[in-house]
């Protein structure tokens, strides 16, 4: 069976959601550079108006405002494309947000929020573009971000490892249903690990009657100054961006930017066949 991919990205169509910053912003220009006209989807209009009007220089850009987590909102995007493009050849569901607490801290508002945005996000960007490029027949690609904590369960993340635990499933099975029906659609998910972006202010964006968060105590204190010792790693989102695309064009599914996040993920599949939990994992650790 061949893998699909699309390896010219010179013409096609994509979209991009929270594209206005950090990953997504990275995304856009690298896809002007290789050619592509990119649709920018953002729930930030200033941002994404900014964003969009530093990337027109580049290439053909259309910005729309869009709260990926209204499935709604989502379908009136994928018709606006249509109107604008017809279906898109690739789509990158990139949008999320995190937020943090002891598991048994943290709020139905973190898990409620992180839900929608992180796992409801990519189903609905699924639902609304999915059957309109099955139904065009053309060779596409769906690039989902998760996160290595969607295999590595870091304490202090509950809800956000859940989600991205939840969408790494979700673009597997994804992946395993074209490949069944026969559809020349490829699937990608990427698993960055401490990249430079605004992810840690993602309450900027939290819906005002979601405002009920876990309390930062010792035990969160004591997390992030272990993972503060992490930030000399830390990648920015070009790095993560141009790894994406490579491995896009390449038909790649699972992409790790981040090297050494391989080496974690073989500690936590030996940590599981010894019957043990992983915990918190750092490079040259054991």
């Amino acid at each position: 069976m061949v893998k699909p991919m699309i390896d010219d990205l010179r013409g096609k169509t994509a979209v991009v959601t929270g594209a206005a910053s950090g990953i997504g912003f990275a995304l856009t220009k690298r896809l002007l550079d290789e050619g592509a006209r990119v649709v920018m989807a953002d729930i930030e209009a200033d941002a994404l108006d900014k964003a969009a009007a530093s990337a027109g220089d580049l290439g053909e850009v259309l910005a729309v405002r869009t709260d990926v987590t209204d499935g709604a909102a989502v379908e009136s995007m994928a018709a606006r494309v249509d109107d604008a493009f017809g279906p898109p050849q690739l789509v990158f569901a990139n949008a999320g947000v995190t937020a943090t607490g002891a598991s048994w801290e943290s709020t139905l508002d973190d898990w409620q929020w992180m839900w929608s945005v992180n796992v409801n996000g990519a189903v609905n960007c699924v639902r609304s573009f999915v059957p309109r490029m099955i139904a065009s027949g053309n060779a596409g690609h769906v690039c989902i971000t998760g996160s290595l904590a969607g295999y590595i369960n870091q304490p202090g993340f509950a809800a956000y490892n859940a989600s991205k635990a939840a969408v790494t499933a979700l673009a597997e099975t994804l992946a395993a249903d074209l490949l069944e029906a026969g559809h020349p659609i490829g699937v990608s998910v990427v698993a960055p690990w401490f990249v430079m972006t605004r992810l840690a202010q993602s309450a900027r964006n939290r819906p005002a009657e979601l405002n009920e968060t876990a309390p930062v105590g010792g035990f969160m204190r004591n997390v992030w100054a272990k993972l503060a010792s992490m930030q000399d790693v830390a990648l920015t989102a070009v790095d993560v961006a141009d790894t994406v695309i490579d491995a896009v064009k390449a038909g790649q599914f699972a992409i790790f930017p981040y090297e050494p996040s391989r080496q974690a993920l073989r500690a936590r599949v030996d940590a599981l066949l010894e019957g043990d939990v992983l915990g918190l994992y750092l490079p040259g650790e054991k």
